[in-house]
């Protein structure tokens, strides 16, 4: 299960995600002042989300609506650059999931996405990413135009200042997990992580990669090195919700 999960993040998402991201980046997309507002996000506000297929799939809803809120600028000026916006056959109602699934196109190199036999398919979905993928070359073409316009080696250049200085200071702080105490004890967690190679020490001062600390507050909680969050969220551990993270 755990291959799968890597596999999809690798070829995309499930149908799913796109649609929940789409409606979270929907409330927390920036409006534009009228005289700037050239890309339309119609109101579906009544629209429901589908329900989280688990925690996982919440965590990378949520990332991928934040990833396309932090690049909404660069995203809208590559659709309205390779003519891909406007296109009448997509209502406003779907600005918001072409936002974010042209953000993961990006993301991929703009390579198509797989479709796994086990996902269940969403209309919506399937039509937008055919059609971002038909435009491919000149969304491709849009960006790499952008970045000689702003002399920018990759798409971090245009993340606002007070987002970056946030993610620098937030990248810095260490990862906080709370044992879930009613799937497992901390003796058991403590002999898990020692078999796949983490040694313990006495706080954060001592963090040498592969290390943890015990909270010395909170004794049902660890505390591990910021580079490691890609690592340890592809523990079982955090797959069986034996360890949760703050």
């Amino acid at each position: 299960e755990k291959r799968t999960v890597t596999q999809i993040e690798k070829n995309g998402y499930p149908d799913s995600v796109y649609i929940n991201a789409a409606k979270i980046f929907q409330g927390i997309h920036i409006e534009k002042s009228k005289d700037r507002n050239v890309v339309q996000y119609g109101d579906n506000s009544e629209s429901p989300m589908m329900a989280f297929k688990d925690e996982h799939s919440r965590r990378v809803s949520y990332e991928l609506a934040f990833n396309a809120l932090k690049y909404q600028d660069l995203l809208e000026e590559i659709l309205l650059d390779s003519k891909a916006y406007p296109c009448y056959s997509i209502p406003d109602e779907l600005t918001s999931l072409l936002v974010v699934m042209l953000y993961d196109l990006q993301d991929r190199k703009f390579q198509k996405r797989k479709i796994f036999a086990e996902e269940e398919l969403v209309a919506e979905v399937q039509e937008i990413g055919h059609y971002l993928y038909s435009y491919r070359t000149k969304l491709a073409a849009a960006l790499a135009r952008c970045r000689i316009k702003y002399d920018a080696l990759s798409i971090e250049y245009f993340v606002p200042e007070t987002i970056r200085k946030q993610e620098q200071r937030a990248s810095a702080l260490p990862l906080c997990f709370w044992i879930n105490t009613l799937k497992i004890s901390l003796e058991d967690v403590v002999r898990d992580l020692e078999m796949k190679g983490f040694t313990k020490v006495e706080s954060v001062s001592d963090f040498d990669h592969y290390t943890y600390a015990v909270d010395q507050h909170c004794h049902d909680v660890l505390v591990f090195p910021s580079s490691l969050r890609e690592e340890l969220l592809n523990l079982d551990l955090f797959a069986d919700y034996k360890l949760l993270l703050q």
